[in-house]
């Protein structure tokens, strides 16, 4: 048997780390194609030890693939997305165009692997956003041993959750601060050098921006309508890497020591946490790695049952790159898909 695949957006910052990722993990395809805009024709890109030649989106015959990992936008996932599945192949789209779209499945494989099978009603799977995918993977155990009625969450978002642009900014103001340029932001409202900003996508009637409310409704469709959580998503100046402080409620005791083994057992989390050594994980210790690390879990002493713990993760890879490629195992193991 074969398995085609094709990664849209294949030039970006996702779809370069989607390339990486498939070959580290030896994903079993037998052919693989890099298509996007029709700017980027004939461009290289890496996979493994290939060279691949970008081809047109508008072109690319899609009947050809049983695979397409989606990373190009929610504008183009909108246009595409329905015309790849109805050519065939399986969608497994990283923007937030389909996320909350009741008929297709919103997946990470640690957490709900399960519902890829329905995949079927529209043939479109959807990546959860960054700060959503590795929130879920750590909240997991915790909801399975005592279950969880309430979430507080503060993020702080790396620049590469806004694209190569959003990195290229941080870079261009960092060097121009120490030789007097004035920063001027065009990718983020104010200077991102130096600084932080409480704002991540548009801002809502309700006072939140769009990046917190994705937080929400995603973490209920992942893993329990029942739980309530809000966020507070600040961007700060890191290039790669999301960090998040995490408070929990829980709905029965659940000791710091059971929390802790709770996040050794569980899948997709590293726990790194002996506060009396400084043994803790920053975003720089995370980069290109595949887990969701947890650190500085402790007891939340205003709450019953309220735990704390710090939460870090590669946002382009559990974040969006590497749980695609997760979601195409899992199709694989459920007999969705044939291996390669």
């Amino acid at each position: 048997m074969t398995l085609r695949v094709a990664v849209v957006g294949a030039t970006g910052n996702v779809g370069r780390e989607l390339f990486n990722i498939m070959d580290e993990r030896n994903f079993p395809a037998t052919k693989v194609h890099a298509v996007a805009s029709r700017r980027s024709l004939g461009k290289k890109c890496s996979y493994g030890d290939k060279t691949l030649l970008c081809e047109d989106l508008e072109q690319f015959d899609f009947s050809q693939v049983d695979l397409v990992l989606m990373s190009a936008g929610g504008s183009v996932s909108k246009e595409w997305s329905p015309k790849i599945a109805e050519a065939g192949a399986i969608v497994v789209d990283n923007s937030s165009a389909w996320r909350m779209d009741p008929d297709v499945p919103l997946i990470v494989p640690e957490v709900n692997g399960e519902a890829v099978l329905g995949y079927d009603k529209k043939r479109i799977i959807a990546n959860p956003n960054c700060s959503t995918a590795q929130l879920v993977v750590a909240l997991k155990p915790l909801h399975q041993a005592a279950g969880i009625k309430r979430v507080v969450v503060s993020t702080y978002q790396s620049v590469s959750g806004a694209g190569k642009a959003g990195m290229d900014e941080l870079w261009v103001q960092t060097k121009g601060i120490f030789v007097n340029d004035q920063p001027t932001p065009t990718e983020f409202s104010h200077q991102i050098a130096f600084n932080v900003i409480p704002q991540i996508d548009v801002a809502m009637d309700d006072g939140f921006y769009k990046e917190e409310w994705k937080m929400r409704v995603e973490t209920k469709k992942i893993l329990d309508p029942e739980i309530e959580l809000v966020a507070t998503c600040v961007r700060v100046p890191v290039f790669v890497g999301h960090s998040e402080a995490v408070n929990v409620e829980l709905e029965d005791p659940l000791s710091v020591e059971q929390a802790q083994e709770l996040f050794r057992e569980a899948d997709g989390v590293v726990l790194i946490d002996n506060p009396q050594e400084d043994q803790f994980i920053t975003p720089v210790d995370c980069v290109g790695e595949w887990a969701s690390y947890v650190s500085r879990v402790r007891k939340d002493p205003t709450v019953e049952n309220g735990l704390i713990f710090w939460n870090v993760s590669d946002n382009l890879r559990k974040g969006a790159a590497l749980n695609a490629v997760q979601i195409g195992e899992e199709l694989i193991k459920r007999g969705v898909l044939s291996a390669g």
